[in-house]
């Protein structure tokens, strides 16, 4: 025990001593006082960043970017007394035996997307599409439309695996011109 206990000390007196070569050492300081604390707050009080803002110019935008209704700019979907909600313009394909489905039943249970998806999966189909297409600045592939015109299940547009609305796309004006160009070189002969 008395072998063990010297062994120690002695590892312990070449680690200090090695530590105080490399090193000052932790440096020591006294804790804040009251007073010290208290005289900190006040000069934190004085120096109020927001005393120097000055007030926007023009129209007030919390009154004019009002939130619109959530039910009018929703879609539900409802089955098995479960409902949720999704935007407006989500829904891409509705075929005529899923109508129905489009409504809310009273006394349904209102739940999550992802709770609502999880419970339909066979009814639904979900589309992934990206923030331009959504956007309507870019065309989904041809391929994915003709899937979604021949779907028999209810096809939902997603983005990161949570409904989006899908504006119409945008015709921008080197597309019309294009098809200018084309019409003409078309008319006349060779």
């Amino acid at each position: 025990m008395k072998t063990h206990l010297t062994i120690t000390l002695a590892g312990f007196m070449l680690l200090a001593q090695a530590y105080g070569q490399n090193q000052a050492g932790p440096v020591m300081r006294d804790a804040s006082t009251n007073a010290q604390l208290t005289l900190e707050y006040r000069k934190a009080l004085q120096n109020n960043p927001m005393s120097k803002m000055q007030p926007a110019k023009g129209n007030d935008p919390s009154l004019a970017n009002q939130p619109e209704d959530l039910v009018a700019s929703s879609d539900f979907l409802c089955f098995g007394g479960i409902a949720t909600l999704i935007p407006k313009r989500a829904v891409l394909n509705v075929p005529k035996n899923l109508v129905g489905r489009m409504k809310f039943q009273p006394g349904s249970q209102i739940r999550g997307w992802a709770d609502f998806y999880a419970l339909n999966r066979g009814w639904i189909t979900t589309v992934e599409v990206s923030r331009t297409q959504a956007e309507g600045n870019q065309e989904m592939k041809a391929e994915i439309t003709e899937r979604i015109g021949k779907s028999s299940n209810l096809v939902v547009a997603t983005y990161m695996g949570g409904p989006i609305s899908v504006l119409p796309l945008k015709v921008t004006e080197k597309k019309e011109a294009d098809a200018a160009t084309q019409t003409i070189n078309a008319k006349q002969p060779l």
